[in-house]
């Protein structure tokens, strides 16, 4: 018998829209932000209600840019962004399930081995290979170029780690089914262990987009050309300017802006994202 309890559940829910409100309060107030004036915002009296410059506002950071901080159009700067957070994912996904795959199911010399290796790279921090994985980007030619921004970051030993877990759940029969079948490797990959894998790879890629679109440290040190840079660097060179007033509108709706792909890959994948997260059945 389920005991009512009206006190506690009153609680727990005042709890929950407390901590809703302590995280959705900043972001309320970016929002409104970019909808004033940017004197509004920087004399500390900014109104806690929308004002009145927000097609302005909006349209002077995608299309007309910052003159005093950065010259590169916002528009540029997230295309940039999209780039790079499509490809690291798609990228990371594509290179981690054939990794896991082939230390699942294929039987070579050192195959653990390698496993271990690829594991042990999650001990190493990024500042330890910050410096050799830019003097090999440099020496190739790749720095300012969507090749340097992502082909040094698709590699993922914690996605190779989730995928070889998932693969040792597939049950036998199936490979067994595959071989009677007539299926070979390939087959058996693409029709049995990719559709398997779904449910995980759209989990794995919301985790891995906002990974690649948050990147701060590495495209700013092989990012030289404006025309290259992410909407993170943007946001902070906006910000720290010199001998000029920071224009607080250009800032909050870059921010704004820079916060709606993120959430839209969230919202639109979230019923994948759970799934692939709490669902065990295979």
């Amino acid at each position: 018998m389920v005991q009512s309890r009206p006190f506690a559940n009153l609680v727990a829910h005042l709890v929950l829209w407390l901590g809703i409100g302590i995280v959705a309060f900043p972001v309320y107030l970016t929002l409104v932000a970019s909808t004033h004036e940017a004197s509004a915002i920087a004399n500390g009296n900014m109104p806690l209600w929308f004002g009145d410059n927000f097609i302005a506002n909006y349209y002077k950071t995608l299309f007309v840019g910052s003159s005093r901080s950065t010259r590169t159009l916002v528009s540029t700067m997230m295309l940039n962004s999209l780039v790079m957070a499509l490809t690291i994912a798609i990228g990371k996904i594509a290179i981690s399930i054939i990794s896991a795959y082939a230390v699942v199911y294929f039987r070579f010399p050192f195959r653990m081995v390698f496993f271990w290796l690829i594991f042990i790279t999650l001990m190493l921090p990024v500042e330890v290979r910050i410096f050799p994985t830019y003097k090999i980007v440099a020496d190739l030619g790749l720095l300012d170029s969507y090749a340097g921004l992502t082909i040094p970051l698709i590699a993922s030993a914690t996605a190779t780690l989730l995928f070889r877990q998932f693969f040792l759940t597939i049950p036998d029969e199936l490979v067994e089914a595959s071989k009677i079948d007539g299926a070979g490797p390939l087959r058996f990959f693409w029709d049995t262990v990719v559709p398997l894998s779904r449910t995980n790879m759209a989990a794995l890629f919301v985790i891995l987009f906002i990974y690649g679109w948050n990147q701060y440290l590495w495209p700013l040190l092989i990012t030289t050309s404006g025309d290259m840079q992410t909407i993170v660097i943007g946001i902070k060179k906006m910000i720290t300017v010199t001998d000029a007033l920071t224009e607080w509108d250009v800032v909050m709706t870059t921010t704004v802006l820079a916060m709606l792909p993120p959430v839209a890959v969230v919202i639109l994948m979230q019923h994948w994202f759970v799934k692939g997260l709490v669902d065990t059945e295979k």
